[in-house]
């Protein structure tokens, strides 16, 4: 979204088994971040069940052996039974879960807007430990997305998640809101390193061949050393001055064939070259964000925007367009790959089941906030509308909107399927399961 006057344009107008848990112990299914699963593809016919949480759930959830983990903004980090969704425990933070848990050595580890990473005991819910960071914020600027007072510093409603951390080899990678990078041990919580960059950190990172690729709201995706935490090099993306709309990375990293494939808010999906840090193509979206992460399989590249409000899927080698398909909605959902299906969410509540070939939908489910919602925030094609989310271009109204938005059981998160069945949260509360 390039700022939130141009928002309301676009959207009125259209612009089982334990096999299967390992490679799903963290964010994406595992450190490359490929999105790619395993498991007989989920119809979406109806819920296996639903767990309701006390707030959004915008993180995604870890699938573990026969339980679910995942974060709440109501400052849980729930465990679930995956047979019938009851509840094996929470753990309470002081702050909203929007990070997506990992897993190691019997323990489920998440970060909290408190600033503090946490371990806990996966089978008791008990804390095995806590790190504290300097703290977590939002990226902020001026006068963000057009919204008045123009010289009023002003939080992004849209810097909605938190770092998710990824483990290798006993350590724990993870970014902050107070600009670093950090690595711990995931036995103990001990610091092995930082390393600071010039703003926000809230990408997931990526850590292959002994390197760590994460992005910064400070505009440059980093290549650091695992084991040091030294640079190995940066890449820099687009800056955007005036209404700091159009910069920044949010969105994970992917790495696949020796190339680094993410998105970014300067309206652009980059591909940049993993030993040398080089860029090897960019696809220009038309100033839509890329927020969720690619999926990569068999050397084509997918992902979703927001405003733009496409899906789209490209040549990992070249950048060449396979397709480009309409959304009704924006996407900050990253997809999820099952045989020769794509699934995703967005923010107008809906989960598709999308055929890898074509980018033509299958099937798909609707939110109970959604069902309840949608005809207060859409438009008569069942497509969302930014002057009926939107009160007026301040953060108060871009707020409001936002949370306009959430009303309709938005799928931030994004999805984990195993064993036939698919995992996603809700910002109307629930944790689904979906067959």
């Amino acid at each position: 979204m390039r700022y939130v006057k141009t928002l309301f344009v676009l959207l009125s107008a259209g612009a089982g088994a334990a096999s299967t848990a390992t490679a799903q112990g963290m964010f994406r299914g595992g450190p490359e971040h490929l999105g790619v699963y395993e498991s007989a593809k989920p119809s979406l016919a109806s819920p296996v069940w639903k767990f309701k949480t006390g707030g959004r759930v915008i993180s995604s959830p870890l699938v573990v052996g026969d339980a679910v983990y995942f974060g709440s903004t109501d400052s849980f980090i729930y465990a679930v039974n995956r047979a019938d969704g009851s509840l094996r425990w929470k753990f309470e933070t002081q702050g909203a879960v929007t990070s997506s848990p990992a897993f190691v050595d019997g323990a489920v580890i998440a970060g909290s807007g408190d600033g503090k990473l946490y371990a806990v005991d996966a089978t008791t819910g008990k804390q095995r430990w806590a790190f504290k960071t300097a703290g977590e914020s939002r990226f902020t600027a001026r006068g963000i997305h057009g919204l008045m007072p123009r010289t009023e510093m002003m939080p992004d409603p849209f810097d909605m998640f938190l770092s998710s951390p990824t483990i290798v080899n006993g350590v724990v990678y993870f970014g902050s809101g107070d600009h670093n990078v950090y690595a711990v041990d995931a036995l103990s919580g001990t610091l092995r390193w930082t390393f600071m960059t010039g703003d926000v950190v809230h990408a997931s990172p990526a850590v292959v061949a002994g390197v760590v690729y994460i992005g910064s709201w400070d505009r440059n995706l980093y290549a650091l050393n695992a084991a040091s935490g030294t640079e190995v090099w940066r890449f820099q993306t687009g800056n955007d001055t005036v209404t700091h709309n159009q910069i920044g990375i949010a969105s994970s990293a992917a790495v696949a064939g020796g190339v680094v494939y993410f998105g970014c808010r300067d309206g652009h999906f980059y591909a940049v070259d993993a030993k040398s840090g080089q860029q090897r193509w960019s696809v220009d979206n038309k100033g839509g964000w890329v927020i969720a992460s690619p999926a990569v399989k068999n050397g084509i590249v997918y992902f979703p925007t927001a405003d733009g409000m496409r899906l789209k899927a490209v040549n990992g080698a070249t950048g060449a367009l396979v397709y480009s398909v309409e959304n009704k909605s924006l996407s900050f959902s990253s997809p999820a790959i099952v045989g020769d299906a794509m699934f995703f969410g967005s923010s107008d509540g809906w989960v598709h089941n999308i055929d890898l070939a074509t980018g033509a939908v299958r099937t798909e489910f609707q939110s109970d906030g959604s069902k309840a919602n949608a005809a207060q925030y859409t438009d008569s094609t069942g497509r969302m509308s930014g002057e009926k989310l939107y009160p007026d271009y301040t953060l108060d109204g871009a707020i409001i909107g936002v949370h306009n938005m959430f009303s309709l059981g938005s799928f931030i998160s994004s999805a984990v399927v195993a064993d036939g069945v698919l995992y996603i949260g809700s910002t109307d509360g629930n944790l689904y399961a979906l067959k």
